[in-house]
């Protein structure tokens, strides 16, 4: 991907990476993407699919927007300009795009959120804003200009359901054409501009706030035996102001959060189970007929093989004594060479027949409860 600017994928983290913008050029050389616009808009009239329609222009700010699923008769009624059709996980609903996310492996496959597609006329926006997550901004067909700002006034849109800047002031701006890529940091404001029919691609990054990693924390103690833990105040003193608040006191919620926290024995568990789960609650549905370890072991000696999921995010986290799988919110202790494997598309689908026991047992309930699945050959 960075070849054409002369950088290695460390070289980038090291000197880009929440740091400043990239403009790639020809960062997918000969770029042909295995969705069209007419695919996208397929997709955005499915039940499932997350999507949006905008239409509007800066400084207009004429901004309206409608939410999916969308029928053909919406799409006949577009303008000609100023519109964009934007959809959410695309490569969860069209799994061969897993060749493309997996160019992005030198990050974390748990950081990576998910793949936008934004369909747009010419002049389709969705207006200047700022993102608090990293980017990468792909162009897939046509051109779009993409303009930068690292200095501007924060203030939004009133009465707009979009998060559109009031104000914007371009600092940098760059013309990208199939192939050509641009990263953002955090915080870098940007607009978008189609100057002709066309199509991006953004690989977002997931960004957890405090506020999202309270939230689950707080979910996730309330079901653990005893709620997570008590106060306790053992050798508690005379209080001499008995409405106060004392800086006793104080001390020791300090002390209680990070106990139940981050320095609690069950806070791993906690994140590979927040990590582990997407932002939508898309159940995997287990396959018709049940596995057992007899019936997988036939399957892998006869060339069949193991895949993800795209529903389904698993990562796993070493022990002392082994590891722990999450698949979905959901822990399973195994060796680590298991785990490792499971969460490696690669090592998965290579996995053949002689696989242990006590392995296909584990293979056998992932499948079973749909975060896995069988190709046949």
């Amino acid at each position: 991907m960075f070849s054409h600017c002369g950088l290695t994928p460390q070289q980038f983290l090291d000197g880009y990476w929440q740091r400043k913008p990239l403009l790639i050029r020809q960062a997918f050389a000969d770029f042909q993407p295995e969705l069209d616009r007419d695919d996208i808009a397929g997709l955005a009239c499915e039940e499932l699919a997350e999507s949006r329609l905008i239409t509007g222009s800066y400084p207009e700010h004429d901004w309206q927007l409608r939410y999916g699923p969308f029928s053909e008769a919406d799409f006949a009624e577009m303008p000609e300009c100023n519109w964009t059709l934007l959809v959410q996980d695309v490569e969860k609903h069209y799994p061969p795009l897993s060749g493309l996310m997996s160019r992005f492996d030198f990050i974390p496959r748990w950081r990576i959120d998910d793949l936008m597609a934004s369909v747009a006329g010419p002049g389709g926006s969705v207006g200047p804003h700022v993102d608090q997550y990293d980017v990468f901004l792909i162009q897939a067909e046509g051109s779009r200009t993409w303009a930068i700002a690292h200095s501007y006034e924060d203030e939004l849109l009133p009465d707009c359901e979009l998060n559109v800047m009031r104000s914007f002031t371009p600092e940098q701006q760059w013309t990208l054409q199939p192939g050509d890529a641009l990263y953002l940091p955090p915080g870098v404001a940007h607009h978008g501009v189609a100057l002709n029919s066309g199509m991006t691609w953004s690989v977002g990054m997931r960004a957890p706030s405090a506020a999202d990693l309270f939230q689950a924390f707080g979910e996730w103690s309330a079901e653990q035996p005893g709620d997570g833990g008590r106060y306790r105040d053992r050798g508690l003193k005379v209080s001499r102001c008995a409405g106060r608040v004392g800086p006793d006191a104080i001390a020791r919620f300090e002390q209680f959060f990070q106990s139940t926290g981050a320095g609690s024995p069950g806070f791993s568990s906690f994140l590979g189970s927040f990590l582990s789960s997407y932002r939508l609650a898309h159940k995997p549905a287990p396959p018709d007929v049940l596995f057992d370890p007899s019936s997988l072991g036939e399957v892998l000696k006869n060339g069949g093989s193991l895949k993800h999921n795209p529903w389904t995010r698993l990562l796993w986290l070493q022990h002392d004594d082994g590891a722990s799988l999450f698949a979905a919110g959901t822990e399973f202790p195994c060796p680590a060479a298991l785990a490792e494997t499971v969460c490696d598309p690669g090592l998965l689908s290579r996995l053949k027949a002689g696989t242990s026991a006590s392995d296909l047992e584990l293979l056998c309930e992932l499948l079973n409860r749909g975060h896995l699945y069988v190709e046949q050959l």
